[in-house]
């Protein structure tokens, strides 16, 4: 029985997030979802970027966007935050650095 099985690993060919990444954007959404701002999320891994999508809700549009597009490292930065319009937050270099505007909307949330 030859059965193709769906991998959670990436195949050839397309971007992910590594390990160290994930773990600065799963922090993130860890105290995110302990504030009561996020509830779900989803992670996309495609030819061209690989894509962690943040939900306040499972049936709805993605709340931000973090984008990981290797072909613009040596451009504006490989990482970007998108909001849920579209418009891009912030893009840069470093990661730590881009989720930094995530940030900010944390600590709102605990300060409202």
């Amino acid at each position: 029985m030859n059965m193709a099985s769906p991998t959670p690993f990436p195949v050839s060919g397309q971007v992910a997030f590594h390990r160290s990444e994930l773990a600065l954007i799963l922090g993130l959404y860890g105290r995110m979802v302990a504030a009561g701002e996020w509830r779900d999320y989803g992670i996309s891994c495609l030819k061209d970027c690989a894509v962690f999508s943040v939900f306040r809700r499972t049936a709805e549009h993605p709340l931000y966007r973090i984008e990981k597009q290797p072909k613009l490292r040596l451009k504006q930065g490989q990482y970007s935050v998108i909001g849920m319009d579209g418009q891009i937050l912030k893009r840069g270099h470093d990661l730590k650095t881009v989720l930094r505007v995530l940030e900010r909307k944390l600590i709102r949330a605990v300060d409202d």
